[in-house]
């Protein structure tokens, strides 16, 4: 994982955190994990792209999202 990137984990004294790769302290803390990967989201997609690693309340990686670029001069084509 790149230096854009962060973790949604669980925090030992309740709710979710955001942190960065190796970051001994949280960028963000929420009650919520939906509000944590919102704000992860949010986090990677203003510095440009990167991950988003989602993981469980064991700790474990249960899924992670690629964010693109926030400003894609190409952007994919609407299949509608």
């Amino acid at each position: 994982m790149g230096k854009n990137d962060r973790h949604v984990v669980p925090n030992p004294d309740g709710g979710w955190d955001v942190k960065a790769p190796d970051a001994k302290r949280a960028s963000s803390h929420h009650d919520t994990q939906a509000a944590a990967i919102d704000r992860a989201k949010e986090i990677v997609g203003n510095v440009g792209e990167g991950e988003v690693a989602i993981h469980g309340r064991d700790g474990a990686i249960r899924d992670k999202e690629t964010i693109p670029p926030g400003n894609d001069p190409c952007p994919p084509r609407d299949k509608r």
